[in-house]
């Protein structure tokens, strides 16, 4: 079992880390006990960290909910992370441009997003988990690795606001207007993500964990079996995992979805230096 001085030595390097675009070596191959367990405990103390430095929480992301990502980074469950107001934008129309300077090993990742209206009960099947969502978004997100060649094991993504960079959300709509049956179409629509006009990769809503209705209720289970971590809250954001594999971007290039199946728009980004 890891020390508090050392949990807080590893929520302070990653933390400087981020602040400085660096990358280190992995926690797990150079700590010996740091583990899952570890790593969300080293996480807790980087969040009040952030908390007494200003930075107000908006929601939770979660990481790795499609198993495509497993075998490509030897991950083989779900993680979560905290969002935090200034990583988070909400798009005033369909398109945005973001500067990748502040990232490290940028990827993109298209994902499904939640403004919940109430805190879902445990267990909850969809219909109750749509009851608890006041709107639905699509949205990139970019992430990022502060471990050389995206090399690490899941405990050092939990500490590293799993791989979260920056979320690009586009135009919320209710869950009722997603079409005659949301929950079907949030599991079996499906997303084409293009790179200057040509198609790179298709996914599609089952990808993550059957449906992002069940990667939901995942991340409620998650944080009922993590005693230090709060419920999901009235008014949090979820962004609930890539639709495809998370892919390499640089500045210069413009990355666009479109969606069938669902009554959402697609978005573009055109990245920057």
């Amino acid at each position: 079992m890891l020390s508090i001085a050392q949990l807080q030595s590893v929520a302070d390097e990653i933390q400087s880390a981020r602040d400085g675009t660096r990358q280190l070596q992995p926690f797990s191959a150079r700590l010996p006990g740091f583990d899952l367990g570890a790593a969300y405990a080293a996480a807790a103390l980087g969040h009040q960290a952030r908390l007494a430095r200003g930075e107000r929480p908006v929601g939770r992301k979660l990481g790795f909910t499609n198993p495509d990502m497993w075998d490509l980074h030897g991950v083989r469950a779900p993680v979560w992370a905290w969002l935090y107001e200034d990583s988070v934008s909400q798009l005033t129309s369909g398109s945005a441009v973001c500067s990748l300077s502040r990232f490290a090993e940028p990827r993109i990742e298209p994902e499904i997003v939640f403004g919940l209206r109430a805190t879902p009960p445990a267990r909850a099947d969809e219909a109750a988990l749509l009851a608890c969502i006041e709107w639905v978004a699509h949205g990139f997100e970019i992430v990022q690795s502060h471990f050389p060649g995206w090399r690490f094991e899941a405990a050092d993504t939990v500490v590293d606001q799993a791989l979260h960079g920056t979320l690009l959300i586009g135009a919320p709509l209710s869950p009722a207007a997603l079409g005659p049956d949301p929950a079907t179409a949030l599991r079996d629509f499906r997303v084409e993500l293009c790179c200057d006009g040509a198609p790179r990769e298709t996914g599609q809503g089952s990808n993550v964990l059957g449906s992002p209705l069940a990667a939901l209720g995942h991340l409620v289970e998650l944080l009922a079996g993590e005693p230090s971590a709060p419920a999901l809250q009235p008014g949090d954001i979820v962004t609930t995992g890539t639709l495809t594999t998370a892919l390499p971007v640089r500045p210069g290039e413009r990355w666009s979805t479109a969606l069938r199946g669902i009554a959402l728009p697609g978005l573009e980004v055109e990245f920057k230096p």
